[in-house]
């Protein structure tokens, strides 16, 4: 089992802390990730709302790329997931695009006519390895830790795919495995705004607080998401919606592989968990003695 890895712009930056969680995840369960080499930024929005050929044809070269290892791709970008599947479905739908976009990766000597599936790294780790598998392989559980699973508004959109629109799971089982005790948290599909932070920032942080506000409504003790914008939103701006709205949110926003990755007896620090600043007061990680790794 091995994938074509595009990690992304954030996660060379901001979100590094889900790459390196997401990498020593991978490597403890012996999934193969071999990063494209000279990959290049998705295109996000920005090159769409501009030019969307030219946004196109910037995607599809990673594409071109990932078919030319053989593999399927892992995007655990959001936006990258997200921007690489509409490149995907644009070219397999509307061929004279598909012509346009294969002539401009000429100049890169470059084509793209075998459509390689980009897949979310949980969705790879849930329906391709296994819950079963990764239970096995467990070192710790949590014991009572409380956490509000938070899939962001792009990875289950805007077609299903790998789990439900409204109502996903896949993260809600995958925590349960774990011993973790997931909440309920109605706005588990909400958008945080994304790039409207650097826009519209009272909109962002109004979006943000109701989150927040929902999550510990509902008791949890940290929020886990699958997307570096929206963690570094919830996170960095604790303190902006704190001063703006006069709460006092002090919630520790963890990837969803940080976690996974904490049980699997990966040590915290290759994980990134030194990295957050809002620390977690207690992971309630209990050992299991008896558990050996096959």
């Amino acid at each position: 089992m091995e994938y074509a890895y595009y990690p992304g712009c954030s996660l060379e930056y901001t979100g590094k802390p889900y790459d390196l969680s997401i990498r020593e995840v991978f490597k403890t369960l012996g999934i193969g990730l071999r990063e494209i080499e000279d990959w290049n930024c998705c295109g996000a929005t920005m090159y769409m709302s501009i030019k969307q050929l030219v946004g196109l044809a910037v995607s599809a070269r990673n594409l071109a790329l990932a078919q030319n290892m053989g593999c399927d791709i892992c995007a655990p970008c959001s936006s990258c997931y997200t921007i690489l599947r509409k490149t995907n479905r644009h070219m397999a739908w509307n061929p004279h695009s598909r012509d346009l976009i294969n002539e401009a990766l000429k100049a890169a000597n470059l084509s793209y006519d075998k459509m390689v599936e980009v897949r979310h790294p949980l969705d790879i780790l849930v329906n391709d390895y296994g819950i079963d598998q990764i239970a096995s392989r467990i070192q710790y559980r949590f014991d009572g830790l409380k956490v509000a699973p938070y899939y962001g508004c792009q990875i289950v959109r805007p077609v299903y795919h790998f789990d439900d629109l409204d109502d996903p799971q896949t993260m809600d089982r995958l925590f349960d495995a774990l011993g973790l005790e997931v909440t309920d948290y109605p706005n588990k599909v909400r958008c945080c705004g994304g790039m409207l932070m650097t826009t519209f920032e009272d909109v962002a942080l109004h979006l943000n607080d109701e989150l927040l506000r929902c999550a510990e409504d509902n008791g949890a003790d940290v929020l886990a998401t699958a997307c570096p914008l929206c963690q570094m939103n919830l996170e960095s701006y604790q303190s902006q919606i704190n001063k703006r709205y006069n709460t006092q949110h002090n919630m520790p926003i963890l990837y969803f592989s940080q976690l996974l990755g904490l049980a699997l007896g990966v040590e915290p620090a290759k994980l990134g968990i030194d990295t957050l600043l809002v620390k977690p007061r207690d992971l309630k990680l209990k050992p299991l003695s008896l558990k050996v790794a096959v």
